[in-house]
């Protein structure tokens, strides 16, 4: 095992928000295992950066009409501040828009260009003639082959899964004009993967069959066995690393060919502040590569970043990559597009100062081998039960009676206690686990050290028995005290703000690893303590159910056919509406009100009458555009005064998607005023 730790985390889309699958799954487990080798006094390179080339960056920035670099920026800094409201310690957050990033991803299709490793092809890509555009796989839409979902993409269905070519699609439209696309000759780079299964079987399926985690070896064994292809290593799109050829234009590296990348240039741009050698970490075999990632990216993780590792010939490969499984919410899967997800963001503002919390119950729940589930009611109960009725609750009360019975100062007591043992024991537990990737085991076991503290002082009962034996009393806070700052120490990887409190609290400096492992006395007698505070407070119901209702408002929406669509007013009943007398009438006059910009005076024919109404139209419409419009009024509203002019009545209008005001009409020009409508 290396002293040295290159740790990488799956790099974020710059589309949209981080939310809690993504840290479940990917994030928080990287940044335990980082924190708990640092404590190791390993040298560690915890690297990540937004991923800011690909279609979906595109596709956002089309939807909202702005540019794919706008979109960019937009969420580069909120993943980035997110990461570092709930503690995530990366060494390096960088970007794929980098300088450094675009040559050095440029360099290495370079090398691999120079010794041969491409081929290059030639073949027919689907064109979208009018946007004069070759279309990547997600910019065409049609009919899936398997489940007959009109709404397939070019490379997947979602709503039954299948992995899909743009050929395959029926009825195939591009998504930028609507218009069937064409197919055209393109010439791109190709990797031949099948020259790397060789090496690839060798490397993991001999060589990892028992180290690595199950869901990622059967992964890769399945795509091993059903035989690896050509893919191609660049694309044609306009947003992305140009490729460093001549006659190239108008080509890009393949996402998926300079993401992975991004972990080299950013080490790089990170071993530059810190006067290091990014080779010592990529290159040296010294160093232990781990890829931290969820289970949709192992096959690039575990086939073509290696593969195109092995083609460059420098680099070392991943001593491992354990990979995650999906995290549901309440029992649904997370979808960006249906806003159903618990965005990161949105908790750090919804929850100040409790990030541990949430750390906590995702790690609680992290879906290690397995889709897992995360729900609202679980966080509170993991949060009152365990946080604050099992850890502060120990904690609060060897901090309150040591500074009730001895002014704050840790009494004497026996250093050789068998109790101490247990600290030693829970550290290398602990750290057992962290090595093998286990950490709802490892997070089990920190808790399993508060649960023996909390056992302990209810059998050893310190508020009695300091009446009538205190040489009792001291001995087991002077245990408590020794367990509390083994807490303090311990918890630090899995929840890093808590720790610090607690190590403040008892006035105590961060310890290696290895010291709490072997040292029995962690706080010795005589040593003044700080004030008692509390490190978790209990969650109300109401809190928890305005978190449950945020997403039942989105279950609503989602219901909508117009998610633009205004929710619909409070309930009346027939009597209600009965009372309502809508009639057809004719703008006679229109003129414009002094000193109003919005308002509109009109002359209306009712057939009943011929009266005032103001309008707040005038932004929509010029008083000329008006006259002799056939409209719908409400007849019976109370009549009121605007600007001084008595209004009798107001007229039906809507709005349009662009914010202009459009008038319900009756679909018969012919109509005659007054007619009653209900």
């Amino acid at each position: 095992m290396s002293n040295r730790k290159m740790i990488t985390a799956a790099l974020p889309y710059a589309n949209g928000p981080v939310h809690i699958g993504h840290l479940a799954g990917v994030y928080i487990p990287a940044d335990v295992y980082a924190r708990f080798q640092r404590r190791l006094g390993k040298d560690v390179a915890f690297i990540c950066g937004s991923d800011e080339h690909g279609i979906p960056i595109t596709i956002r920035a089309k939807k909202e009409g702005v540019t794919p670099q706008d979109i960019v920026d937009k969420y580069h800094e909120i993943i980035k501040k997110s990461f570092s409201d709930l503690g995530i310690s990366f060494d390096e957050y960088s970007r794929t828009t980098s300088k450094k990033h675009y040559e050095t991803s440029q360099d290495f299709f370079k090398v691999l260009y120079e010794k041969g490793k491409f081929t290059e092809e030639i073949s027919e890509q689907y064109f979208d003639e009018q946007a004069e555009e070759f279309l990547a796989d997600r910019y065409i839409v049609g009919t899936c082959p398997n489940c007959g979902n009109e709404n397939a993409y070019g490379d997947q269905c979602e709503k039954c899964g299948s992995t899909l070519s743009p050929s395959e699609l029926i009825n195939p439209k591009s998504m930028l004009s609507g218009n069937v696309p064409v197919l055209k000759e393109t010439k791109n780079w190709y990797l031949p993967l099948n020259e790397y299964e060789d090496f690839l079987n060798d490397w993991i399926i001999e060589g990892h069959k028992d180290d690595w985690k199950p869901n990622v070896y059967g992964q890769v064994k399945s795509w091993l066995n059903d035989g690896l292809k050509p893919r191609a290593m660049t694309r044609d799109l306009n947003w992305g690393v140009p490729v460093p050829l001549p006659n190239a234009e108008g080509k890009v590296l393949y996402v998926w060919f300079d993401a992975p990348i991004g972990y080299i240039s950013f080490t790089k741009e990170w071993a530059e502040k810190n006067g290091k050698d990014w080779k010592d970490y990529w290159q040296s075999e010294n160093s232990d590569l781990i890829h931290f990632i969820g289970k949709d990216n192992i096959v690039f993780h575990c086939i073509i970043f290696p593969s195109m590792m092995k083609a460059h010939g420098d680099y070392i490969m991943p001593a491992n990559v354990p990979a995650f499984e999906f995290l549901n919410l309440e029992n649904d899967k997370i979808s960006t597009s249906r806003n159903w997800a618990v965005w990161a963001h949105e908790y750090v503002e919804d929850f100040p100062g409790q990030q541990d919390v949430l750390r906590y119950a995702l790690l609680s729940s992290a879906p290690e081998t397995k889709d897992n589930n995360f729900t609202w009611k679980d966080f509170q109960t993991k949060n009152n039960s365990e946080l604050v009725g099992i850890f502060g609750n120990f904690i609060n009360r060897v901090a309150v009676l040591i500074h009730k019975y001895y002014d704050g100062v840790v009494p004497q007591g026996d250093v050789n206690s068998p109790e101490l043992q247990e600290i030693s024991k829970s550290a290398k537990e602990i750290a057992g686990f962290l090595e093998n990737y286990e950490f709802r085991n490892s997070l089990t076991a920190l808790m399993n050290l508060a649960r023996f503290g909390n056992q302990y002082l209810q059998t050893e009962e310190p508020w009695k028995t300091i009446k009538d034996n205190p040489e009792k009393t001291a001995q087991s806070l002077f245990i408590g005290a020794q367990i509390a700052v083994a807490l303090a120490q311990l918890c630090e990887p899995f929840m890093p703000f808590s720790s610090e409190k607690l190590l403040n609290m008892f006035n105590v400096e961060k310890k290696d690893w290895s010291t709490v492992e072997n040292q029995s006395v962690l706080i010795e007698t005589g040593h003044k303590i700080n004030e008692a505070s509390l490190l978790f407070s209990k969650i109300e119901d109401d809190v928890i159910e305005a978190q449950i209702q945020k997403l039942e408002d989105t279950k609503q929406n989602n219901k909508k056919t117009n998610p633009n669509a205004n929710p619909m007013k409070e309930e009346i009943t027939f009597d209600d509406f009965a009372k309502i007398d809508l009639r057809t009438a004719t703008i006679l006059e229109a003129e414009k009100v002094e000193k109003a910009d919005k308002l509109l005076k009109l002359t209306v024919d009712t057939g009943v009458d011929v009266r005032t109404v103001v309008s707040g139209i005038a932004e929509s419409f010029t008083p000329e555009e008006v006259i002799g419009k056939q409209v719908m009024i409400l007849l019976n509203l109370a009549p009121r005064k605007i600007r001084g002019i008595e209004s009798q009545g107001m007229l039906l209008l809507t709005t349009k998607p662009d914010g202009k005001l459009s008038f319900v009409t009756p679909d018969d020009s012919n109509v005659e005023n007054g007619i009653e409508i209900g």
